[in-house]
């Protein structure tokens, strides 16, 4: 259980660093990538804030990976349920005016591209799934065999886009440069950091309550010591 605590503790550092990356985009002011632009166009038109709209999002999508049978793990749980939240702690807290100033403005969102890329770095090392997002897009691949993931993830980019700035999220060069750059940059700190994700094997949620339990078995099955 010991263990499995430790993977919990590093998914939730994992998150708090990606989430802080997330806020430098937004912090960048010159256009949010597509799933950040639906969750700021949400919140221009109901009560909740960037946060908890994104945290909606998020169970929704949680929802539609359960209706696709996709491998859930507690890591999709809790990357679903803090991650918005983490980010829009960032976005309260953080005293400067946002900024104004074009080329600023893109260095800022490249240092967050760094952060996420490290923040997802030690949430996958835990190996307990990735985030409801990512699981849709596999989902929806194994659906479309024919069509190659990279078109799929256009596509669900763009429609996920459109939406929000049908929905008046903010869209401009940082959402093209999100669009193409935060993958570039990722790959440059893995490269870096010789991390891999290919080579994880991630435990969905029940695999994790198999371990749990086969733990708490073997702890009652161990002799008692007696006195001599």
């Amino acid at each position: 259980m010991n263990k499995i605590i430790r993977e919990w503790l590093k998914i939730v550092a994992g998150l708090f660093v990606f989430s802080f990356g997330v806020h430098l985009t937004i912090f960048a002011n010159i256009g949010l990538a597509p799933w950040d632009c639906l969750g700021m166009g949400i919140s221009y038109h109901t009560p909740f804030n960037y946060g908890i709209s994104m945290t909606f999002i998020a169970l929704i999508v949680l929802g539609i990976d359960l209706l696709l049978k996709e491998k859930i793990g507690f890591g999709t749980v809790i990357d679903a349920i803090l991650t918005g939240n983490f980010v829009q702690f960032f976005n309260s807290i953080n005293p400067l005016e946002q900024n104004q100033i074009l080329w600023v403005g893109i260095v800022i969102m490249l240092v967050g591209f760094v952060f996420m890329a490290l923040g997802m770095a030690i949430y996958m090392k835990a190996q307990q799934c990735c985030g409801p997002r990512d699981s849709l897009l596999v989902g929806l691949g194994k659906r479309l065999p024919k069509v190659p993931i990279g078109i799929v993830e256009i596509l669900l980019w763009g429609v996920v886009l459109l939406i929000g700035w049908l929905l008046g999220g903010p869209v401009g060069i940082g959402t093209l440069i999100s669009t193409f750059g935060a993958g570039i940059v990722m790959q440059i700190v893995y490269s870096l950091m010789h991390f891999d994700p290919r080579t994880l094997e991630h435990r969905d949620v029940i695999a994790v309550i198999k371990e749990i339990a086969a733990e708490k078995n073997q702890h009652r099955k161990k002799p008692v010591d007696t006195l001599q």
